[in-house]
């Protein structure tokens, strides 16, 4: 199964409530942050919601 490297690469000050509570649901705590995610329906929908706060790519 591919796996999904998330980055929070811009911070969640300023932004929706629901947006800070998937960053954290995702492990992502602080800007930088780097969390090994597998390549699930779930998670997907979850970076999809805060796309412009993380970056993504495809792990082996």
């Amino acid at each position: 199964m591919a796996r999904l490297e998330i980055k929070q690469i811009k911070s969640y000050i300023g932004s929706k409530q629901n947006h800070r509570d998937t960053l954290r649901s995702l492990g992502l705590k602080k800007l930088g942050d780097v969390v090994v995610k597998d390549d699930r329906p779930e998670f997907r929908g979850m970076v999809h919601t805060v796309r412009h706060l993380v970056s993504v790519k495809e792990v082996d």
